[in-house]
């Protein structure tokens, strides 16, 4: 199984009435939720572990995930609120509001997820859950304690909005990136975290000299590059398509890559840190290609096996 850790939350995405009003219609989603019913749709065995209300908002996220396939028993119930997001389509371009205090994904704790069964051959992480707190500590706690056994995915997913503590935010992803055997970064959150390197390509090989065995840097329209072994690289070119949205962009090109990887039966530490470059680019054509269905259509709409 794959479990994806971090927030399931509600996206309120504008629509126009008229010339002077907007609705707000509440979609399913957060980047860790995105990434799970992804997995889903392609067949794979996945749950997801993240704090989820009781309120109506949380029962709509639990059907969604039920109807994606993905498994729900590790789903951390509670009276909290759930959070949401207040979304601004510009151009295709999202922009977020967040509304999280003390909603149930952001006050889970490390002790709630002692129901998790093992043998799991892969623990995605990210988004919005790593910036807060009790959250951001909890599942970084949780990617430690499972490092040793089972692979680790991080996205950062950076929301510069979202960070209350830079300083400690900085050091809970360095922490990560020691424990991470992939790291799928976007340029933008790479130039972020590592300011004063010299190049995209030098930041990179920063996490992967952290300890990491494959880092992929997504570059938009410049498609993905991956760095692994010792000074080894993997381009792939974007899909090119006439784009409605990038929301879940990101998310879904995740899911795609480890349902490909598991496919490969790749998604095992050592399977991973001496992989050959067939293997690796496969999985990144695939995940790029669903990637590029999901921006095809609006919000985050993953694609079912079937569509590929």
């Amino acid at each position: 199984m794959i479990i994806c850790c971090g927030e399931a939350l509600v996206d309120m995405i504008a629509i126009g009435i008229d010339d002077d009003q907007k609705a707000f219609v509440p979609h399913s989603g957060g980047a860790i939720f995105n990434t799970a019913i992804t997995l889903g749709r392609l067949g794979a065995n996945v749950g997801l572990v993240s704090g989820v209300s009781e309120d109506m908002f949380g029962q709509q996220l639990v059907r969604d995930l039920n109807t994606s396939k993905v498994e729900t028993s590790y789903l951390v119930r509670s009276d909290r609120p759930t959070t949401l997001a207040f979304v601004e389509l510009k151009d295709g371009q999202a922009s977020y509001s967040f509304f999280d205090e003390n909603s149930a994904g952001r006050m889970v704790q490390f002790d709630d997820f002692s129901s998790i069964e093992e043998p799991v051959s892969a623990y995605y992480f990210g988004g919005i859950s790593l910036a807060s707190e009790p959250s951001g500590e909890s599942y970084a706690a949780l990617a430690a304690k499972m490092a040793e056994n089972s692979v680790i995915m991080l996205d950062p997913n950076v929301r510069t909005t979202f960070i209350a503590d830079e300083a400690k935010y900085r050091q809970r992803l360095e922490t990560l990136f020691s424990v991470c055997d992939i790291v799928k970064i976007s340029d933008e959150d790479l130039s972020w975290i590592y300011p004063g390197a010299e190049t995209l390509n030098s930041a990179a090989n920063q996490i992967l000299n952290a300890g990491a065995s494959i880092v992929v840097l997504t570059k938009g329209e410049e498609g993905s590059t991956a760095f692994y072994g010792d000074g080894k690289t993997v381009d792939i070119e974007i899909k090119k398509v006439t784009v409605a949205d990038t929301v879940g962009a990101g998310d879904s090109f995740n899911g795609g890559l480890l349902a490909k990887l598991s496919e490969l039966d790749l998604l095992s530490k050592s399977a991973l840190k001496d992989i050959d470059e067939a293997p690796l680019k496969q999985a990144m054509e695939f995940a790029s290609k669903v990637a590029a269905i999901t921006v095809s259509r609006s919000g985050a709409n993953p694609p079912w096996s079937h569509e590929l």
